[in-house]
């Protein structure tokens, strides 16, 4: 794979990758001591993460992988792209590197992702971390059954395959006051370069619809969660996950420590990385 556009300044990682359910995944395993995994969303990859790696490499072990269909990982066309499939991968990346007392970091479909598997195996996770990411089935809100019209259109693989809309579009569209740069949107753009690249955001596009009642039962099986401290930082001015979802995490964990970000929007790793990376840390400490 050919990764010209790469801007290696601003991802200076070495690559690694390990063959999972017959696919590479792309990952990046940058300095020592305790770990913390990083677990992106949709149509973005372990590159929106860079700010925060650089940082906590000093005196963690970061570690960030890019989903199967995403980033610098494979994307065949003839896969499964189940957001249970993904976490099935991830939790098979996590045996394969034996990964104990993980402090887990969560943004968008990364949250279901990879908190199945911290529900399922709670001793294998040391703390959570959440950004802008949900927990719950959003079936009956308002706001989704809106959105839901857009999914059940026939112009949706169309839109996704054919014209890129998820990184080109839906992304750009989801910041705050900080918009993201052109020659940065190049990053999101590139690993989706082709339709036959582009199956990956389909799928997660399609899952809204239907892992619903999945995405509830995790959250139903919550409390083996209690013990763990849990951290959610937030952009206040999603236009994705809005702002009313924070509210459901706060009832959900009332003993998380919270962090709202005014004038920021979906991606607050990307649009205010120091803002995170002090709450991050705050937290750690804690």
């Amino acid at each position: 794979m050919a990764n010209n556009w790469l801007d290696k300044f601003e991802y200076p990682f070495e690559s690694h990758y390990i063959e999972l359910n017959a696919a590479k995944m792309h990952y990046i395993d940058e300095g020592e001591g305790e770990v913390i995994f990083l677990v992106h969303g949709t149509p973005s990859w372990s590159f929106d993460f860079r700010h925060l790696i650089k940082a906590l490499r000093k005196n963690y072990r970061c570690i960030a992988i890019d989903h199967i269909g995403f980033g610098l990982s494979e994307k065949p066309k003839n896969y499964d792209y189940s957001t249970r499939k993904h976490s099935e991968s991830l939790n098979a990346f996590i045996e394969a590197k034996q990964l104990q007392n993980i402090n887990l970091i969560v943004h968008d479909f990364g949250g279901p992702i990879a908190l199945n598997i911290a529900i399922q195996q709670p001793h294998l996770f040391k703390s959570v971390t959440i950004l802008n990411s949900w927990l719950w089935s959003s079936a009956n809100e308002p706001h989704f059954i809106k959105f839901s019209k857009i999914l059940k259109s026939p112009l949706l693989s169309f839109l996704y395959l054919y014209l890129n809309f998820s990184a080109r579009f839906v992304l750009p569209k989801s910041f705050g006051k900080n918009k993201l740069d052109g020659h940065i949107g190049k990053q999101y753009t590139r690993p989706f370069a082709n339709k036959n690249e582009r199956y990956g955001t389909l799928a997660f596009a399609k899952s809204l619809l239907n892992d619903q009642e999945w995405f509830q039962s995790l959250w139903q099986q919550r409390a083996t969660l209690f013990n763990k401290p849990i951290c959610v930082i937030w952009g206040m001015h999603d236009p994705v996950v809005l702002p009313l979802e924070l509210e459901k995490w706060k009832q959900g964990f009332p003993d998380a420590s919270i962090f709202e970000l005014p004038d920021v929007g979906h991606f607050p790793q990307e649009e205010s990385p120091n803002l995170v990376l002090e709450a991050i840390q705050i937290f750690l400490r804690r």
